[in-house]
């Protein structure tokens, strides 16, 4: 691993940027940085957390399946209130708390490993809380930027989150499986901790600009309100509901994934880690021809490269049953992280743009919602499928989801745009502290 630090440092500066963001050391810089560190600890713990059950609590797809269900339920079940939150509060603070919850749950594992005490169930229930951190993170970070840079300046600072998240992909499984399969998974979640510990060191010097405080009124209505915005819109609406297919499929998938690597093609715990890696090299791909790009395809081509990736993935996976190949594992997770970082960047931006600041939190809690909130229904539907059918069945349920998802976003509005529409509003309501 020692390896990849030295390119991925060089890869971050080199994302296409603005020049005014890059004069001086900005808060969007802290952001970047603290993005890498949340992502590396999230990465490390998801690629240790299953191959833990298969390989030291000799577990199997039910086990896998439904860990990872219940780590994904918190998106399913606090998207919503979390996004109010994060309306009403410091988003800086939600998301320092969001990495000292997962370095606590990091921290639980490593103690239950020594004590000998750890069970799928324990696991699970740590998984559960550590993902309540992830949810906060992921929802606050979106928001939180718009008060940083102009908006002009989204898309360029996107694509370096983005960026800083693709090289959390390219490091964090290859790292969490190797450390699994050396040592049993202690240093592996060493690892997570530590990188929630730098996330939260990075994050406690950036100045959030202090905003406009919001009326107070009770849950539901803003809830109501978060949801009517998003439902008639004719831009975001389509997105939502190409995000939530293609992560019922990717979920589903994930579901017997580490077991058909392992038994069906023969994978060890170093070779599922090097394997997802190509997913986070897929991300850095896709990320760095994101500018390029821009200038050569419209937005709405960009936005359609995303679905096709996942659809293009997973019908290469579908491919190994009858043609085992590790090679095209290699190319599918390629495919999966290149397309959909291209519409992560744009997708983003794009919310961002059309979003009122007052209401960033729950737009993009409900965009997690859809997109997140669909994976513990992807993981209990691929558990249930390959109970009943076994694994074929679950990676041809997984394909079938990625196809329907690209047809609906093909046919849509956002597929159709040229450019990026004009900002609704001003990027936040600041005042001087």
């Amino acid at each position: 691993m020692a390896e990849l630090g030295l390119p991925l440092q060089k890869l971050l500066p080199q994302l296409p940027h603005d020049e005014s963001i890059m004069k001086k050391r900005s808060p969007s810089t802290n952001l970047v940085w603290s993005t890498l560190a949340a992502q590396s600890s999230e990465q490390i713990a998801l690629a240790a957390g299953p191959l833990v059950v298969v390989v030291v609590l000799g577990g199997g797809v039910a086990e896998t399946g439904i860990l990872h269900m219940v780590q994904t339920l918190p998106f399913l079940l606090l998207a919503l209130p979390i996004g109010v939150l994060v309306d009403r509060a410091s988003r800086k603070n939600l998301m320092i708390m969001s990495e000292l919850v997962r370095a606590a749950t990091a921290f639980a594992i490593i103690i239950a490993l020594a004590l000998n005490v750890l069970s799928v169930p324990l696991l699970a229930i740590l998984g559960f809380v550590g993902a309540i951190g992830t949810l906060t993170f992921s929802i606050a970070s979106p928001a939180l930027l718009p008060s940083l840079v102009a908006p002009g300046e989204l898309s360029p600072m996107n694509r370096r989150l983005e960026l800083a998240r693709s090289a959390a992909f390219v490091a964090g499984p290859p790292l969490g499986g190797a450390l699994v399969g050396w040592t049993g998974a202690p240093l592996a979640f060493a690892a997570a901790m530590a990188a929630s510990i730098l996330a939260i060191l990075l994050l406690s010097p950036l100045h959030e600009p202090q905003r406009v405080s919001p009326t107070k009124r009770r849950i539901w209505p803003e809830l109501v309100e978060g949801c009517q915005f998003v439902m008639h819109h004719h831009l975001l609406l389509p997105i939502a509901a190409t995000a939530m297919l293609f992560n019922i499929g990717w979920f589903v998938l994930q579901a017997v994934f580490v077991v058909f690597l392992i038994d069906h093609l023969g994978s060890n715990p170093g070779m599922v880690g090097l394997l997802f890696g190509f997913y986070g090299v897929g991300m850095i791909v896709g990320a760095l021809a994101a500018a390029p790009l821009s200038r050569i395809f419209s937005l709405g081509t960009l936005i359609a490269i995303g679905p096709l990736g996942g659809c293009l993935g997973s019908v290469l996976v579908l491919l190994t049953v009858a043609a085992p190949s590790l090679l095209l594992i290699g190319a599918a997770m390629f495919c999966f992280g290149f397309g959909p970082i291209l519409w992560s960047i744009n997708t983003t931006s794009l919310r961002q743009v059309v979003t009122p600041s007052a209401m960033l939190g729950r737009v993009s809690a409900l965009l997690t919602l859809a997109t997140s909130g669909a994976r513990p229904l992807g993981a209990g539907l691929g558990v249930v499928i390959a109970s009943v059918a076994g694994m074929e069945a679950c990676l041809a349920a997984s394909a079938l989801c990625f196809c329907l998802q690209l047809f609906i976003i093909l046919s849509s509005a956002p597929a159709r745009l040229r450019i990026m529409p004009e900002a609704v509003s001003p990027a936040s309501a600041l005042v001087s502290r």
